[in-house]
């Protein structure tokens, strides 16, 4: 995967790390790159290798242990844009919620990861975030290894680290976990999303100036929006626009996410070292989550997927819906 790509994932990689360390008791922090200002940016927060939404750098595989694989059924028919515009639809049906700045978007997914690079066994756990719905505290989460219905860990204020030095932790608060301000038509939507691209974290010396005014940034803004909550009509608009970028593909087979639910995944393109693969229902073409792998020597080694459960608005940390 590109550098921007890497740098754009500090924060997921970071909370994946944390979430492994809390299986093995054990802390691998994953540097952040170095933030560079640019127009008015969507500040994203703690993101959970995008299964909360954006999973532009993770890519797509097969994952053993009953995470996410391939089945038997045939390939879809379908494109990848009409499938995205089934997504669209989808979206429109579903109940909108609404939130004050003062609460909060909670999240309930399950994450799939190998423990070790290349090697080690597939855990599932279950993660529970609360972010700020509008922005005004820093996300929380907690977690469970599947297999311990009782193994909940403690409640964790989630921070993101420091570019300069990834052993500390910033007080920065993220963006709203809430768009209920985004365009509902998708030729509106993305000039808003050239507007406002998603903050890269960019390294230094980077061509920031080529990145953001490349073609392909409002579509990495759009997937970046998913971490949080979208409203049905925007989602709608945001899943319309993802249908209009060349390059993406239906995986051939059935797709069993990490919840059990059978799916197809579309590839999404850009990904350089490996794939993404945003995941949806079989048959109602809800969104499900994401799945990913890395190419290392020509071979597809599964790397992680989320299965995406359950979004509602609460009123603090900790609260369930």
């Amino acid at each position: 995967m590109t550098r921007t790509e890497q740098s754009a994932h500090g924060f997921e990689e970071q909370l994946l790390t944390d979430l492994k360390a809390h299986i093995l008791q054990r802390s691998e922090p994953a540097p952040a790159g170095r933030p560079v200002g640019h127009r008015s940016r969507f500040r994203r927060g703690w993101r959970l290798a995008g299964a909360f939404g954006l999973a532009v750098a993770l890519t797509a595989g097969v994952l053993a242990a009953q995470a996410v694989g391939l089945g038997s059924q045939r390939p879809p028919t379908a494109s990848a844009s009409e499938i995205l515009r089934l997504a669209a639809d989808a979206a429109r049906q579903q109940p909108e919620l609404s939130a004050r700045p003062d609460q909060y978007v909670f999240t309930e997914a399950l994450a799939t990861r190998r423990e070790r690079p290349d090697s080690g066994p597939y855990l599932t756990t279950r993660v529970q975030m609360w972010q700020s719905a509008g922005g005004v505290a820093h996300p929380q989460a907690r977690y469970r290894p599947e297999a311990e219905p009782n193994g909940w860990g403690q409640l964790r204020v989630l921070r993101p680290l420091d570019p300069a030095d990834p052993t500390k932790e910033l007080d920065e608060l993220p963006s709203p976990a809430y768009h209920g301000d985004l365009p509902t038509d998708p030729d509106r939507l993305l000039r808003y999303l050239r507007d406002h691209p998603v903050d890269l974290h960019l390294p230094e010396g980077a061509d920031e100036k080529a990145v953001y005014g490349g073609e392909s940034m409002p579509y990495t803004t759009a997937r970046s929006v998913l971490d949080g909550y979208v409203p049905p009509r925007a989602l709608a608009a945001l899943f319309e626009l993802l249908a209009r970028e060349p390059g993406a593909v239906v995986v051939p087979g059935d797709v069993v996410d990490a919840a059990g639910r059978h799916g197809v995944a579309i590839r999404m393109p850009g990904v350089i070292g490996g794939n993404i693969d945003f995941l949806f229902d079989r048959d109602t073409h809800v969104y499900l989550g994401t799945r990913g792998s890395v190419v290392r020597d020509g071979r597809e080694s599964p790397e992680s997927a989320v299965a995406r459960l359950r979004v509602a608005i609460v009123d603090r940390p900790g609260q369930l819906p």
